[in-house]
């Protein structure tokens, strides 16, 4: 069988462009393509990409759901060494800290379009390392 990976999460957006500028700032991922209605951001040094494409009837999603709600088809879950520091920058870049937090060790947020994302820390590898 031929090698297969994944390379790329797409989000849609009410603006591509937008919406990746904030991902680019939030997560130090540089512009690799783009074009009038889709961006590709990524590490620097290669990865997993973000690519973003304007859909105007955008609905953004509802978390956590109810009945009738747009729900979220995925969400990105962001590992940080500091989660108190790394909400802050977050929220510095135009996220928005949700009402609901479901653990101590998770920041559920939301950016500027509307979809729900995940700043965690990996408390069981730092109490494997005793801190």
């Amino acid at each position: 069988m031929s090698r297969t990976r994944l390379s790329t999460v797409v989000l849609d957006a009410p603006d591509a462009h937008e919406l990746a500028d904030f991902y680019r700032r939030l997560l130090g991922y540089e512009v690799r393509a783009e074009e009038p209605e889709w961006v590709l951001i990524g590490p620097p040094f290669g990865g997993v990409a973000l690519a973003f494409e304007t859909e105007p009837l955008y609905t953004p999603p509802v978390w956590p759901a109810g009945p009738g709600d747009q729900r979220m088809m995925l969400h990105l879950d962001i590992e940080v060494d500091d989660l108190a520091e790394e909400t802050v920058h977050a929220v510095e870049q135009g996220a928005r800290l949700a009402d609901h937090q479901p653990q101590e060790d998770v920041r559920v947020l939301f950016d500027p379009a509307g979809h729900p994302f995940c700043l965690w820390v990996d408390t069981r590898a730092r109490r494997r390392r005793g801190q």
